[in-house]
């Protein structure tokens, strides 16, 4: 019984597809503490022109693992999560850490990495679930 109730320190990995413009992005989350919900996290961007870059993201000291992914207006890919914001610079082939203040309003809501209702962690596409914003603190 106490070992189901363990956190695996196995990385979990959820991929997904952008299209357009084809963008693979994927965050991975490795549990940090056999018992508490935290984890470390990164993600992997590659563009279908060969680009790939990887960034650590801010770790989740306790359920906030959730990272929401939009398209802005200008085509820039951006993943956001209750203390960090990243976007992807394809141009340059990099993840940015950015200040919230810099992100657009101009922005598409494509979907989240978050745990799905069986508590696997996953992508969860736009149309399979509504967006959920963060509050700032």
């Amino acid at each position: 019984m106490l070992l189901a109730a363990c956190n695996s320190d196995v990385p979990v990995s959820a991929p997904a597809v952008i299209d357009p413009p084809g963008w693979r992005v994927t965050v991975t989350r490795v549990a940090t503490h056999p018992f508490l919900a935290r984890y470390n996290l990164s993600l992997s961007v590659a563009a279908p022109g060969g680009c790939s870059a990887v960034s650590e993201l801010f770790p989740d000291t306790g359920g906030v693992s959730r990272r929401n992914v939009y398209v802005a207006a200008s085509g820039e890919l951006f993943v956001i999560g209750q203390f960090d914001a990243r976007r992807f610079d394809e141009p340059r082939c990099r993840v940015e850490l950015i200040e919230f203040r810099s992100v657009g309003t101009q922005m598409t809501f494509v979907g989240a990495f978050d745990v799905d209702d069986t508590g696997r962690w996953a992508f969860l596409p736009a149309g399979a679930r509504a967006e959920r914003p963060f509050e700032k603190l």
